[in-house]
């Protein structure tokens, strides 16, 4: 996601493959060059920390970390990002800070990146109750300006098989007309969904991973997803992680201690979780061609959706 203390994935750009795509090694480190020419920093050295939706790199010149998109067709939400994150920043909600000074987002060669400020090193893992009290936070600031867009999870979904039909990202016809089916079917259940809470902004993609620990607590970090919407969205992340990625269930009960609610035992909940985890699937479909130890993962949940399996374990795209 955003930015990472610590990798988890730590790799090279020259590793991964030249087969073209918008990560292809190559490029990547062009676009790297580029945007931090762009925004007067040194590439030097940088590491790549993450690499799914998003290239993630920290600089070894500056505390800085450059997150640089994969997909052109979402490229569109990078300006509600800074929107975000300044506004995050205005109510002193602790959260990732762009790097001032450097007008953001920053372009290059269709490439769309933005800077942040490094988070320091320091501070315990993040837990269940400091998700569920950051949430609360952001869920009851004032509702924001017009900018924020109304929440639509599933247009991410759409683009990301439109452009992975666009691009033959090498994948069987019979998987993306199931994920055409799986699309079309999950759209009609949310459509007639009524939710109970008012909406508020949502961080989109509240799971554990988009903390960070830093010397003064966990900080939130990726604004991708963010928008206008049921607060409800927000919970569902981590109840989904107990099952698909063996998250401890008492992180989870952490987070309805501190939230105060359970939305797991709201009747809507099997349809948010299908929404969720289509978005799981289809999350690295933008790199495909260009990152081959994720395709596995990606035809094992696949399989699992297309054969009603409710309880199989995922791995973690890396």
């Amino acid at each position: 996601m955003t930015v990472l203390p610590t990798p988890e994935s730590a790799e090279s750009a020259a590793s991964l493959s030249d087969t073209g795509g918008p990560f292809s090694g190559e490029r990547l480190a062009a676009a790297l060059t580029g945007v931090c020419a762009a925004a007067g920093l040194d590439p030097e050295g940088a590491t790549l920390i993450k690499c799914t939706a998003n290239a993630v790199f920290r600089l070894a010149s500056a505390p800085v970390v450059v997150r640089i998109g994969a997909s052109t067709a979402l490229n569109h939400r990078v300006e509600k990002v800074v929107h975000v994150a300044t506004w995050l920043a205005e109510h002193d909600v602790p959260a990732v800070r762009l790097l001032p000074g450097v007008p953001q987002p920053v372009t290059y060669d269709g490439y769309v990146a933005t800077v942040w400020e490094a988070v320091p090193h320091g501070g315990k893992r993040p837990r269940g109750r400091d998700l569920g009290k950051l949430l609360r936070r952001i869920h009851d600031l004032p509702e924001p300006a017009s900018w924020l867009p109304h929440w639509r999870p599933l247009d991410d979904v759409a683009a990301r098989i439109g452009e992975a039909t666009d691009r033959d990202a090498g994948i069987d016809p019979a998987d993306m007309a199931f994920l055409k089916d799986r699309y079309d079917d999950v759209a009609d259940q949310l459509a007639r969904l009524e939710f109970p809470s008012a909406p508020s902004l949502v961080h989109g993609d509240a799971h554990l991973g988009n903390l960070i620990p830093g010397p003064a607590g966990p900080v939130l970090c990726d604004f991708d997803s963010s928008s206008l919407g049921p607060p409800e969205w927000d919970l569902t992340p981590l109840a989904v992680g107990v099952v698909r990625f063996g998250e401890p269930a008492g992180r989870y009960q952490e987070l309805v201690r501190t939230y105060g609610m359970d939305v797991t035992r709201w009747p809507g909940f099997p349809v948010l979780r299908a929404v969720r985890e289509l978005k799981l699937i289809t999350s690295v479909l933008p790199i495909i061609g260009t990152r081959p130890a994720v395709r596995a993962e990606l035809f094992r949940r696949l399989a699992d959706v297309r054969s009603g399996n409710t309880s199989a374990r995922w791995a973690r795209y890396t």
